[in-house]
């Protein structure tokens, strides 16, 4: 993990927010992902993080450079696997290590959790994000599908 990215956690292992300060700056850097997200930014992120998530930042000095949302789940297939639903590296700070290092982060968190694999869906559009996710070993073994209920 280059030496100048720090990982700090925004909510606590209870779902809790723990640095709404953080929280609120990271909103502009999430957005670049999810422009959808709700005007009630801090309120989604409470809900996402009380029904299990945990959110990270990727601090470059003071700066949130990217953050990481993220949970621990089980299922038949794969057994204890770290699932990644948001990564997203603030587009003026990309190729200075920041996803590496939030990947890295998530990898080693996941290793000492006791999961057997990191997952992560990504649009099929995002075409950098991919050639990125390659190089830091990721591998498509699966389609992912979805049918609107509402």
């Amino acid at each position: 993990m280059p030496a100048e990215v720090r990982i700090v956690a925004l909510c606590d292992e209870a779902g809790r927010i723990v640095e709404p300060g953080l929280v609120a700056t990271a909103e502009a850097v999430h957005r670049q992902l999810r422009p959808m997200l709700p005007a009630d930014y801090a309120g989604r992120i409470a809900a996402v993080c009380a029904s299990g998530a945990r959110l990270q930042a990727a601090l470059l000095g003071d700066a949130v450079a990217g953050l990481a949302l993220w949970r621990i789940v089980e299922n038949t297939f794969e057994g204890r696997r770290l699932f990644v639903d948001d990564l997203v590296t603030d587009e003026a700070l990309r190729g200075r290590g920041v996803g590496k290092a939030l990947i890295g982060w998530l990898a080693e968190t996941g290793r000492r959790a006791g999961c057997q694999v990191l997952a992560l869906e990504s649009g099929v559009q995002r075409s950098r994000a991919h050639a990125f996710y390659f190089r830091e070993g990721l591998t498509i073994p699966s389609f992912s599908f979805r049918k609107k209920l509402v």
